[in-house]
């Protein structure tokens, strides 16, 4: 198998690591070698985190060149922008739809960009999902993570059930019955 090429980006606090955890102990649940690299901003005030899984048959590093990303989950629109230039040009971006000022906007410094997805979307495949809303309904907005993890695993080669199982294995017990809900509920929109 080629090597896999995965960045997952997001603010500090959104669960950029668990999903990449999940992820990764999937790839080497099915026997593929696995290059995980956690990218911290300023992760603690809202910054930037980003998160690189590899895998195939052998990979040699673990950090995505720019122009090589297979795939980009974005669990925040301006996030999705600012690493788009990491996917290939067939690449596809999953992309939470919601909108994290940060602090430059926060401050009135600069101003948030419109119309991101639609940017994106002329130059590559975006799936959307207001995923924060759909776990609210859900009962626990912390979830909001996996419910984008599940779009982005209808582009992957892995069943729901090693889904399932890897959940169980990565999240806290008492969160496994929520977090497998969640994912349900991204796998099926």
């Amino acid at each position: 198998m080629m090597t896999k090429n995965i960045m997952i980006v997001g603010v500090g606090g959104q669960g950029t690591l668990i999903a990449s955890r999940i992820l990764g102990g999937l790839a080497m649940r099915k026997g593929y070698d696995v290059k995980l690299s956690e990218v911290h901003g300023m992760a603690q005030r809202g910054g930037s985190v980003v998160t690189f899984v590899r895998y195939g048959d052998e990979v040699a590093e673990p950090i995505v060149e720019p122009g090589c990303a297979d795939v980009l989950i974005a669990f925040e629109r301006l996030e999705a922008k600012r690493y788009a230039h990491f996917l290939k040009k067939d690449g596809v971006v999953i992309v939470n739809d919601q909108r994290i000022d940060p602090m430059p906007v926060v401050i009135g410094a600069a101003e948030y960009p419109e119309g991101i997805l639609e940017e994106l979307g002329k130059t590559h495949t975006v799936y959307a999902i207001d995923a924060m809303t759909e776990a609210k309904k859900l009962g626990n907005p912390k979830c909001f993570n996996v419910i984008v993890l599940g779009m982005a695993a209808k582009h992957m080669d892995y069943t729901e059930e090693d889904w399932h199982s890897v959940i169980a294995q990565v999240v806290k017990p008492q969160f496994v019955e929520l977090n497998q809900k969640a994912f349900d509920l991204g796998y099926r929109s």
